[in-house]
């Protein structure tokens, strides 16, 4: 089976080595970007299976940038993992079209079982 891989969008340099500690710990190949410019540049360049997505990120932020990639027939049918210390990431995760969320501070389990669960999907 190919290797999976995650692209990951903050602009917090310590959360970016968390996570990046966390998905190669699980056997992933990491990509990491501290601003949403060119995301969907970015996305095409590296073809995630996953892509995390922080709320607070440079230039357009996180919901606008998830709206390109759902809005890209190429690019939509990848899984995003919306992340936000906001107190509504329910709702900002909505109005983003992300696939599921997360909030910060997060739990590593809960975070890794979601990630194995969006790009394990089977038969769907």
């Amino acid at each position: 089976m190919a290797q999976q891989s995650v692209l990951i969008f903050d602009d917090d340099e310590d959360l970016l080595n968390i996570f990046s500690f966390l998905f190669e710990d699980m056997g992933w190949q990491v990509f990491t970007h501290p601003t949403c410019d060119d995301v969907i540049e970015r996305t095409r360049e590296t073809k995630p299976n996953l892509i995390l997505m922080d709320n607070w990120i440079p230039a357009i932020g996180g919901i606008a940038a998830t709206q390109l990639l759902k809005a890209d027939q190429e690019l939509k049918e990848i899984p995003v993992i919306y992340i936000s210390a906001n107190n509504d990431v329910k709702a900002l995760s909505a109005k983003a079209g992300a696939d599921a969320f997360i909030a910060k501070p997060f739990d590593f389990d809960e975070l890794s079982a979601l990630a194995e669960k969006l790009t394990n999907k089977t038969g769907i």
